[in-house]
């Protein structure tokens, strides 16, 4: 089945739900400790035993896998919308560019007051541009997003190639200053000293002004934290589009032809995630190694364990069973599951809330996710039975059209009254 209301299918629901919740099982290592722990093991938070096992499953079961999905699912969603405005007489690029417009809002205050990892800017940037390829037909959609993930492995395998580069100077015999500082400032940066690593935690565990004083006057670092997965980003939404007009991401096809993609999709992407542990691990996590076999060279792979992922999900929401309907609520509420996590995690983690920031070992950290996770399952549907938007869903539709929007639903006897 694939839509639960005339205004809803059921199959996007999920897959968003299930990737809103994957996301933040490799988030909460950044949360919880200095930023070079989520990229590099050997940083912080310990790599042997539970904490290696656990970087591991993360790495070929999660990591990249679920961006992917949710960065697909903001392609179809995207679409949809736009569909659905022109086809009740409004404007589909006025109401896009204004939904596009907020979401940056939203995401420069997310990036400067909760959390530096924030992908709300990139989606809304990469929003915006994938608008001018909507009227294509899915396999010239197909055929643009894999050019432009190409093109992004190109440009990522180049700037890696200069930091290897980098390295090798940097640890020259007689290096100078200067390859010693570029070095330091670039993927350097990865194997923080103790001096790094008091200052970083010192931040966290410091004052909530301090925190935001110490973004706002480093406000340029946004760039590159948005300028460089743009054509990637943008590929992925393009591929998304092209799986909502296909009928694959709205539940149309056949299980024969989901079982056909999901087997070997999931199977062939959790080799290459396997390839690339073995990698990082034989490296001793060298860094520049680590980020080339990651972004570059498995990334045709995580695209497709993401799209063996969708077909499964898919598969097993066929039947639209309780723990489905509340995955679905989830996902339809995943602007507020997402924005929701931030402010939770930095709660727990940051000088003004619990403080546990760099307390916790990689395993001990991550034993945050399986609580956040059920408190979207627990709130998300509850919440819809009685709202018709999650809070923020609410704030950016109502921000975006310019009114508020009716939050409370009304009771089946005032509807049937007022008709």
């Amino acid at each position: 089945m694939a839509t639960t209301s005339p205004d809803r299918i059921l199959t996007l629901d999920v897959i968003r739900g299930v990737a809103v919740m994957g996301i933040f099982s490799v988030n909460v290592i950044a949360f919880a400790m200095i930023e070079a722990a989520y990229f590099n093991p050997g940083a912080y938070g310990g790599h042997s035993g539970a904490d290696l096992a656990l970087w591991a499953a993360n790495m070929v079961l999660v990591d990249g896998k679920m961006r992917t999905l949710f960065s697909m699912l903001f392609g179809a969603s995207m679409l949809l919308v736009i569909e659905r405005a022109e086809a009740s007489g409004r404007s589909g690029w006025w109401t896009h560019c204004r939904r596009m417009i907020v979401l940056f809002g939203f995401g420069l205050f997310h990036y400067y007051f909760i959390w530096f990892g924030d992908i709300l800017t990139l989606y809304a940037i990469s929003g915006l541009i994938a608008f001018l390829f909507r009227r294509m037909s899915p396999e010239k959609l197909v055929g643009l997003g894999i050019t432009l993930l190409l093109a992004n492995m190109v440009l990522l395998a180049g700037f890696l190639y200069s930091q290897y580069q980098a390295d090798i100077a940097a640890h020259a015999p007689g290096a100078t200053l200067k390859a010693i500082q570029e070095w330091n400032d670039g993927l350097g940066k990865m194997y923080p000293s103790a001096a790094a690593i008091a200052k970083d935690k010192a931040l966290h565990l410091g004052g909530y002004a301090q925190f935001v004083g110490h973004k706002l006057s480093n406000w340029d670092d946004i760039v590159g934290n948005t300028l460089p997965f743009i054509p990637d980003t943008v590929g992925l939404m393009l591929l998304g589009m092209a799986g909502f007009k296909s009928g694959f991401l709205t539940g149309h096809w056949s299980d024969s032809r989901y079982r056909r993609i999901a087997v070997p999709a999931i199977a062939a992407g959790a080799l290459a995630g396997a390839a690339v542990v073995a990698y990082d691990i034989g490296s001793n996590f060298y860094i520049v190694g680590m980020m080339t076999a990651f972004i570059v060279a498995e990334t045709p792979f995580i695209t497709l364990m993401a799209f063996g992922y969708a077909a499964l999900i898919i598969l097993l929401s066929r039947r639209a069973g309780s723990l489905t309907q509340r995955i679905a609520a989830a996902g339809r509420c995943a602007f507020t599951n997402y924005l929701g996590t931030s402010i939770l995690a930095t709660f727990v983690f940051y000088g003004w809330g619990l403080g546990y920031y760099g307390s916790f070992s990689r395993w001990q950290a991550w034993l945050l996710a399986p609580v956040i996770w059920s408190v979207m399952l627990l709130w998300s549907k509850p919440w819809l039975e009685r709202f018709n938007y999650g809070p923020f869903e609410w704030a950016w539709r109502s921000l975006a059209r310019g009114k508020l929007q009716p939050m409370r639903k009304r009771s089946e006897a005032a509807a049937v009254a007022a008709a």
